[in-house]
């Protein structure tokens, strides 16, 4: 699948298209190319689209999330500086005598990682999932005093 063609033309799609695809074509060579755990963390992160908005006082993270609890969600920092955002969306459990006739809602995990700015204050987190949207709100550090002067007495010798 070409990114370019829904509008993508961003490197970091172009990374992971090329990254999947050379997984597929090598996949009969194990040691030439990217893990399964990396191609899969990939194909979350690529699959999970968000909103990034600044405000004077905060930056708010908003991710589509239809048909997710709470419990299925985790919001975590790592390092002091990068927030993650992941989980899993589970397949529901068949009822007998009922078969899929067609698929198409995404199941399995899910992930974004965002790199925070030095002001965004890690211990001032919260997060909200309302009608299948989650809101990340991350507040600000106030910004630093400036540094006053300081006037030095000049004594006569």
């Amino acid at each position: 699948m070409d990114f370019r063609v829904m509008g993508f033309d961003e490197p970091l799609f172009n990374t992971l298209h090329h990254i999947l695809d050379r997984a597929a074509d090598d996949s009969s060579d194990k040691n030439s190319g990217p893990t399964g755990s990396y191609v899969r963390d990939a194909k979350a992160m690529a699959s999970t689209p968000a909103d990034v908005k600044e405000f004077p006082n905060s930056y708010v993270f908003i991710i589509d999330m239809p048909g997710l609890k709470s419990g299925d969600i985790k919001v975590q920092v790592e390092d002091d500086k990068v927030l993650v955002i992941s989980g899993e969306r589970k397949r529901e459990e068949e009822k007998e005598g009922a078969k899929y006739v067609r698929m198409e809602r995404r199941i399995g995990k899910f992930m974004r990682k965002f790199v925070l700015p030095e002001n965004a204050n890690t211990d001032k987190i919260s997060a909200v999932c309302q009608d299948g949207v989650l809101t990340v709100t991350v507040e600000k550090l106030p910004p630093p005093e400036p540094k006053k002067s300081k006037t030095i007495e000049v004594k006569i010798a």
